[in-house]
This record gives C-alpha cells, sequence and structure tokens, in this order.
C-alpha cells in the first residue's frame, strides 16, 4: 500500500494540499458549494489537467455519499430528471473533446471554464434581478454545459447553481437536488475515465481512499457552517481566490 502510495512521489507540500482538498470536497458537498471552486485548478496543477479529473472523481463520489445520506430527503426529482438526458449529452461531448486535444489544450480548456464558473458566480452575487429564466431550453442549454464542464474539468457547479436558483428551492432543497444529480452524473463518467480516458488506475482509487478520513472531515464541518455561519464574505474571497488560481492553468 504505502508503495502505491510513494508511487505518486508527492512532496509533503503536495501532500498537505491533496489533503486540504479533500476536506474542501466534502465540505462542498454538504453546502458550502464556493469553496470547491479551488480544488479543480489546485490539483490539476499538481497532476495534470486531464489526470487530475480522474484522480478528482473518485473523491466526489466518496463526498457525494455524505451528502445524499444527509439531504436526501431534500431532493427535487423533477428537476434532476429534467436535467439529465442534456447532462448525458454534454459528457459524452466532453470525453469526445478531452480525448481528441492534448494536456495543455485541456487544463485550457478547464481554466476557461473555471472562470466562466467566477463569471457566474459574480452574476449570482451582484445581479439585481430576483429570478432566472425557467424555460426548456434553458434546462437544456444548463444541461449540456453542466455535462460538458463536469467532465472535462469536475467544474459544473456553478452552472447547475444558475438553473437551481430558478427554481427558488429552499437551502436544503438545493443542496439535496444537488446532490443526487452530481451522484448520478459522476457515477456516469467512471465507464469513460476507466475505457476512454485510462484516468483511474488502482493506485489512483487508493490515494483517493486514503483521503477518506478528510472527506468525512469536510463534510461534517460543511453541515454545520451551513448550520451556522453567514457566507457573503467567504464567497468572495472564494471567488478571487478561484480566479487567481484557474489563471495557472493558462500559464
Amino acid at each position: 500500500m504505502m508503495e502505491l502510495l510513494q508511487s505518486f512521489g508527492l512532496t509533503p507540500v503536495q501532500w498537505g494540499l491533496l489533503i486540504l482538498c479533500a476536506v474542501f470536497v466534502g465540505m462542498a458537498k454538504t453546502g458550502v458549494a464556493g469553496v470547491y471552486n479551488v480544488v479543480v485548478p489546485i490539483l490539476a496543477l499538481i497532476f495534470g489537467g486531464r489526470d487530475s479529473t480522474g484522480l478528482l472523481l473518485p473523491i466526489l463520489i466518496l463526498a457525494d455519499i455524505f451528502a445524499v445520506t444527509y439531504y436526501h430527503r431534500a431532493a427535487q426529482w423533477g428537476y434532476i430528471l429534467r436535467l439529465l438526458p442534456w447532462s448525458v449529452a454534454g459528457v459524452i461531448l466532453g470525453t469526445w473533446v478531452g480525448d481528441a486535444v492534448s494536456d495543455e489544450v485541456f487544463k485550457a480548456l478547464m481554466g476557461g471554464i473555471i472562470l466562466f464558473g467566477v463569471a457566474v458566480m459574480l452574476w449570482l452575487e451582484f445581479r439585481k434581478e430576483e429570478r432566472v429564466p425557467d424555460h426548456w431550453s434553458f434546462a437544456g442549454l444548463m444541461g449540456l454545459l453542466g455535462g460538458f464542464a463536469t467532465m472535462v474539468g469536475n467544474s459544473a457547479g456553478p452552472i447547475l447553481a444558475v438553473y437551481l436558483l430558478a427554481m427558488n428551492l429552499p437551502k436544503n432543497s438545493f443542496i439535496g437536488t444537488g446532490a443526487w444529480f452530481f451522484m448520478i452524473i459522476n457515477l456516469s463518467k467512471v465507464p469513460f475515465h476507466l475505457f476512454v480516458w485510462d484516468t483511474i488506475s488502482p493506485a489512483s482509487l487508493l490515494l483517493d481512499l486514503s483521503m477518506l478520513p478528510a472527506i468525512a472531515l469536510g463534510a461534517f464541518a460543511g453541515i454545520w457552517i451551513v448550520k451556522k455561519l453567514s457566507d457573503r464574505f467567504y464567497r468572495r474571497f472564494v471567488i478571487v481566490v478561484t480566479g487567481l488560481t484557474a489563471l495557472l492553468l493558462f500559464i
């Protein structure tokens, strides 16, 4: 086991960043959504663009289990089913694009998607409108973009948020609906990572499983934060940090 973990050749700083990312994933899945946006660029810088998506996917699924377990009763399945066909099409498109480009272009795509997510977050933060358009074409566009973004960069959270905010869901329903949606989509991505991109291996799975305590810590911390704290300043801090980190993917 130790030999497999050592095969990644991570420095102590990289191990620390990986553990921190696992904590952030757990927090994001249980409601502190903004913190997740620093995870994707950090892991891409450590492991490379395409490989980092395969490493991150099982961590996301493990965190999805915590989120679904806690919020499963709050999910609104009508909204999930409305998005799924379009999202699966986006996953297939993202698989084809990701397989056709170099890792440098892949990281640039990830950076662009993350910056788009930051722009969406800024719009949500400062918009004056109370509603987002609620129409089947809007759901189709958000589903397609979300599927592509989650396959290429595991970065569909802000896109899904735009759609769910249009429905004016209560906080727990918002989190529960997103938790079930992402668990289904993340599981659907596994075969593409295994058989098309070849980004999941026994060694990477073992590394992911070693992050389980950090994921659990983050999940419980996220539940506590959602109950206790306002996140207005926190969201703005995450937007700035995410934007700066995403720019590094273009360098």
